[in-house]
């Protein structure tokens, strides 16, 4: 299938202000995370070395990787030390009660 598709995941309660929840929405691994009551998604996995970012700290919008220190920001998956670099970002919505996450080509 091509074009975008929306895959649900979890209850759009269960994703607090200020935390990150892992999903994998066809296998995908996003990380869902509010910031200030706005709800963003973004790759689960760092771009220097793959490591998972689930376990990485955020604060404000900015999550810094748990294995090297490296800080995006969620809001648009920018690398804050080099910004032509940056993580995947997903479009997400609410229906019904539960986040989805736009997938492209999926």
């Amino acid at each position: 299938m091509s074009g975008p598709r929306w895959v649900p995941t979890i209850d759009d309660a269960k994703v607090r202000d200020g935390a990150c929840v892992p999903v994998y929405p066809k296998g995908v691994g996003v990380l869902l995370v509010r910031v200030d009551g706005k709800l963003h998604a973004v790759a689960n996995k760092c771009v220097h070395m793959a490591c998972p970012l689930e376990g990485g700290k955020l604060e404000g919008a900015t999550l810094t990787c748990p294995c090297h220190d490296w800080r995006f920001d969620v809001r648009s998956g920018e690398f804050l030390d080099a910004p032509e670099l940056r993580i995947a970002t997903f479009a997400t919505k609410v229906e019904d009660g539960k986040v989805l996450v736009e997938l492209k080509g999926a």
